[in-house]
């Protein structure tokens, strides 16, 4: 009997380090699935010269049925009569000629159709006789011990998208995100990065690692697609975050995976161009997101999906464990997907503006002030959540309009555009509020002081009207509020198991001992929680665009929205006016942010401690370093007091020498 190797319509013959021809009545032999479907396609077929079989090798399943010779047809039909009792006629030919594979299903002998009927059959004799050269020593000792689908690294890329996708739709995002946006963002990145929708030269070749072995070892192949499934469609055709292709591998994985890595170009994607930019990671996968939020216009801005996925309502740490179970994950994979910190803001941003540009995209949608985006909308959001009087909105929107950073060319993303600077919409409004209270309250630990006992002498002798803000009494409150959640936070992070709660295994040998293993320690982390008294069962926050929460309906003062700000302000033509003549700059010069990657340092001894403290709440609120506020400080202040920084000093005859 010889193997025979068949692909679905369609595919292309793809080289695997197999033979091209066969001398003698030698046969290749490569794993068996019996209870795949048999197709044949006449195009796509390698006819080996001198032998009386035919190798076939698709690129995403190994279907494979033993086929006899003819001399062994013939003496099948004298052993076995048995198999004669299967009458009905094929529905691929019509014909009424069945044989039995090795997995006991009946297969047409003329057109190699396969069936669903089967029957128990235990016979050694079709094998007795046949010689069987392995091809790869390491895929046979991984076939032993393991059954997985053949899989590639961009595939799992693509089951993380969608997981967030759909965790995205869940938490209110438009559901076009997941089928329009982020799906031709992600299908352009395979085009653009040549993994699929796209031609290659049949000369052209890859080296797949062999993982632990010498670089002796390593064989190079012609190339293949190493995305299975989306490959053969077309742009309209399916969903591929919908349509995962996991389930087209019927087979067992190929020669060609890695013997350190589950997957078939895991060691190739972790070694090759480790310092691009552009490589698939897991904060990449944020970066697609939100690239997609983006071109929405969503109200989710990026400090809020980072929160998310530190909250777990976005998939993000340990992943992997809704990978499909025969989806095998060890080795130079695990360092792929598996991540031990939590996504840093700017490292997603910048890898956004990397990925726009690399995907030439076209001008985004217009950010407009009805837009969520809009430095004004951004600033009632964040001065509701600080706990400050409702009074300071006014005055944010005035900044945003005196140095034009709500207009629509300024806030509108261009992708690979460098002559602008990019935008970062939290960060900014965040720091119109900062700059506005330097002009109200100055923030030099000494004159906010002032106006906060004026505020509340006043509100002493005067209840009548509405309060005064009480800078002071608003420190203390805050400060209180965010020391607690702080500390939370702090906890939460603390406690957070890198490790997933699934172990994994890649063998039924090691199965027992690794779940023995793991439930030890589960058992361990609860008797010393309990015997600490911390042991609580984790409880994932509900998601909330507020982290902090202020009632006006409170009876001990802590809500400042309705306080007014009349004590600090006066009427000068008309217009209200602060009362305090003089500003401080946070930097005289603004550095070359392409030279050193920023605008202005910042050290927090450099700075009033008043200053200081409100950088740090809205950095709590954004989840940010404080320095990135304090640099869209700087260049706000350097926009808002332009004409008085760089003016030049009028000449006068009588000083010439």
């Amino acid at each position: 009997m010889w193997w025979v190797l068949l692909p679905p319509p369609g595919a292309g013959v793809r080289g695997a380090n197999l033979p091209t021809a066969a001398s003698g009545s030698e046969a290749v032999a490569v794993s068996c699935s019996s209870s795949s479907r048999l197709r044949t396609d006449g195009e796509t077929c390698a006819a080996l010269h001198g032998a009386n079989f035919i190798l076939l090798a698709p690129f995403w399943a190994t279907l494979l049925v033993v086929i006899p010779s003819p001399a062994q047809l013939l003496a099948e039909s004298l052993n076995n009569p048995h198999k004669e009792d299967y009458h009905e006629r094929c529905v691929q030919c019509s014909e009424v000629n069945w044989g039995l594979t090795d997995g006991g299903r009946f297969y047409c002998r003329t057109c190699h159709n396969v069936t669903e009927r089967t029957r128990e059959v235990v016979n050694s004799a079709l094998t007795l006789n046949t010689r069987i050269q392995t091809i790869s020593k390491g895929l046979r000792k991984q076939e032993k011990n393991d059954e997985g689908l053949e899989w590639y690294v961009c595939e799992g890329f693509q089951f993380v998208l969608r997981k967030q996708a759909e965790a995205l739709e869940a938490l209110g995002v438009c559901p076009q995100m997941k089928d329009e946006i982020l799906c031709n963002f992600w299908r352009r990145y395979l085009q653009k990065s040549q993994q699929a929708y796209c031609n290659r030269p049949a000369g052209e070749s890859i080296k797949v690692l062999s993982g632990c072995e010498s670089s002796t070892d390593m064989d190079s192949e012609p190339e293949r697609p190493s995305l299975l499934h989306l490959l053969s469609l077309s742009e309209s055709d399916g969903d591929p975050l919908t349509d995962c292709s996991l389930g087209s591998s019927t087979g067992k994985v190929s020669e060609s995976t890695s013997v350190c890595s589950g997957s078939v170009d895991g060691s190739l994607h972790f070694m090759k161009n480790q310092k691009d930019k552009l490589r698939m990671s897991m904060p990449m996968t944020l970066s697609f997101c939100y690239m997609a939020l983006l071109w929405l216009r969503e109200s989710m801005t990026l400090s809020d999906l980072l929160r998310f996925v530190v909250e777990g309502h976005i998939p993000y740490l340990n992943v992997f464990q809704c990978f499909p179970e025969k989806m095998k994950l060890y080795g130079l994979d695990l360092k792929i997907f598996c991540v031990e910190s939590w996504p840093v803001y700017e490292e997603v941003y910048n890898k956004m503006l990397h990925l726009a540009a690399f995907l030439e995209l076209p001008r985004f949608p217009d950010i407009t002030d009805s837009c969520f985006l809009h430095p004004d909308m951004l600033c009632m959001k964040y001065l509701m959540e600080a706990n400050l009087p409702d009074e300071l909105h006014n005055w944010t929107c005035r900044v945003v309009k005196k140095i034009h950073i709500g207009e629509v060319d300024f806030l509108t993303f261009v992708p690979g555009n460098k002559s602008t600077r990019k935008v970062k919409y939290d960060v900014l409004a965040a720091a119109v509020i900062v700059v506005v209270l330097k002009l109200l309250f100055l923030l030099d630990d000494n004159y906010e002081w002032l106006l906060s006992d004026f505020a509340e002498e006043r509100n002493k002798n005067n209840k009548e009207d509405g309060p005064y803000f009480e800078f002071k009494k608003w420190y203390k409150v805050l400060k209180k509020s965010l020391d607690v959640e702080q500390k939370k936070m702090d906890e939460e992070k603390a406690k957070c198991l890198w490790r997933c709660e699934k172990p994994l295994f890649y063998s039924a040998k090691k199965k027992s001992k690794v779940l023995k293993r793991r439930q030890i320690v589960v058992n361990l982390q609860h008797q010393f929680g309990k015997l600490s008294g911390s042991w609580q069962p984790a409880e994932k926050p509900n998601p909330s665009s507020f982290q902090l929460n202020w009632s006006e309906d409170n009876t001990d003062g802590s809500c400042f929205h309705g306080h007014s700000l009349k004590g600090i302000l006066q009427e000068k033509c008309g217009l209200l006016t602060v009362m305090n003549p003089d500003y401080w700059l946070c930097t005289v010069k603004l550095c070359a942010e392409k030279f050193c990657g920023h605008l202005a340092h910042y050290r927090d001894l450099d700075f009033p401690a008043s200053y200081h403290f409100v950088l740090r709440l809205f950095s709590f609120l954004l989840r940010i370093q404080p320095s990135y506020i304090h640099e869209e400080v700087c260049a706000i202040e350097h926009k808002l007091f332009n004409k008085k920084l760089y003016k030049k000093p009028k000449y006068k005859p009588g000083q010439r020498k």
